[in-house]
């Protein structure tokens, strides 16, 4: 069932696959995120407060599951047996959210499952970068082509999986998601190699190796968990904040998030061309400055055109930080890229968490903009923080 090693494919065909499955695996969370809210009102009829304990629940049980198998999977010689198992896991969490309408099922079983199934993004790129790493590949340019494609899905996933659930139902809607998954099943036991790591030599240098890097990656997954709250306070508010505050029209929002989307492919190729010539602690900073530029500057736009115009800030900020982020911890973690891959993940997870209630008590007890005041000083922090990071 599973070919055997990296020369069975052709190089071109194996590449391919790779982006499909990254594309497959940001369709469906693209389905999933933007809609839950909505899903939890409107079909299951809960409270506010219960919609946000969901995502807190969905947000804690996929970083513990996801860490788990990331341990896990880097001592297992065949990771496309992960990455299958994790699809199929999904596929059972989708099929559970399309027919079943109990809060507490979903909220106990559903996220345990889609836990476990979005596992299988961070597997694929740990697989990624072991199979550039064995064809001698370019492997920061390889992850980020990957990585443009999630953002290409979070281009077209969200306006789809709206237009599908409102016109055909959120069961049809989930049963998309869960072929998404199907395929990437699919194509991870047909078209992914196997690649055969080394294993694990007890040596002074192998244990002294991880001591060495602990603190930085400590520092650089707390630089990139406030990067992400910022990200996440902003798309919860900003919606709200262009209708409540602004007065502007319901679809800017969405524009908005589009034309950031859109704007961070380019950047996240050029970020990762310029991996060659600037070191991956440069680029961060480059993306704090910008992020820091984009909040600065959400106090003195009002209008249509402005807010699209800072989005080439968030583009910049959201572009490199979602690419050299996750090579970041990779090149730090070498020897384990399951687990470093995981780590980035869930550092955005993670923001998650606190990034819900700390919109919701901020503008509920001041106004929209103290989220802008906060995050310029979370993205200050941050640059701290990326400053006691090891330059890789």
């Amino acid at each position: 069932m599973f070919s055997s090693n990296t020369e069975q494919k052709p190089a071109n065909l194996v590449a391919f696959a790779f982006l499909l499955i990254a594309f497959l695996t940001g369709i469906a969370s693209s389905f999933q995120l933007p809609t839950l809210s909505l899903f939890l009102t409107q079909e299951i009829q809960v409270s506010p407060t219960m919609v946000g304990t969901f995502y807190a629940i969905n947000a804690v049980i996929g970083i513990i599951l996801s860490q788990v198998l990331a341990r896990y999977s880097d001592r297992q010689n065949d990771r496309r047996k992960v990455i299958i198992f994790c699809s199929a896991v999904a596929i059972l969490g989708y099929l559970l959210f399309a027919y079943s309408r109990n809060y507490y099922m979903l909220v106990l079983f559903g996220t345990t499952l889609l836990g476990f199934g979005s596992s299988s993004n961070p597997q694929s790129f740990a697989l990624a970068r072991e199979y550039a790493e064995k064809t001698k590949r370019e492997a920061v340019m390889f992850t980020t082509i990957m990585r443009t494609q999630i953002s290409l899905a979070w281009i077209v996933g969200p306006p789809l999986s709206f237009a599908i659930a409102l016109n055909w139902g959120f069961d049809f809607m989930y049963l998309v998601a869960a072929l998404a998954f199907l395929l990437c099943a699919l194509i991870t036991a047909t078209l992914l190699p196997k690649i055969v790591r080394q294993p694990h030599v007890t040596t002074q240098t192998t244990v002294q190796a991880p001591r060495t890097h602990r603190k930085s990656v400590l520092y650089l997954f707390i630089a990139l968990f406030l990067m992400w709250t910022c990200n996440s306070m902003y798309l919860i508010n900003m919606p709200l904040y262009v209708i409540h505050e602004l007065h502007l029209p319901e679809s800017l929002g969405g524009t908005l998030m589009a034309t950031a989307a859109g704007l961070e492919i380019p950047i996240m190729l050029i970020a990762g061309y310029l991996t060659q010539y600037y070191s991956k602690k440069r680029l961060m900073l480059i993306a704090l400055v910008a992020g820091i530029g984009f909040y600065c500057g959400l106090f003195f736009a009002h209008v249509t055109w402005q807010l699209i115009a800072l989005q080439l800030l968030n583009a910049i900020f959201i572009g490199i930080i979602a690419t050299i982020g996750m090579v970041y911890f990779q090149d730090l973690m070498t020897k384990q890229m399951g687990a470093a891959t995981t780590l980035f993940s869930n550092s955005a997870k993670s923001s998650w968490i606190i990034g819900g209630p700390l919109a919701g008590v901020l503008t509920q007890t001041w106004d929209y903009h103290s989220v802008f005041y906060l995050a310029v000083l979370l993205l200050i922090l941050s640059v701290f923080c990326m400053w006691r990071v090891k330059s890789v």
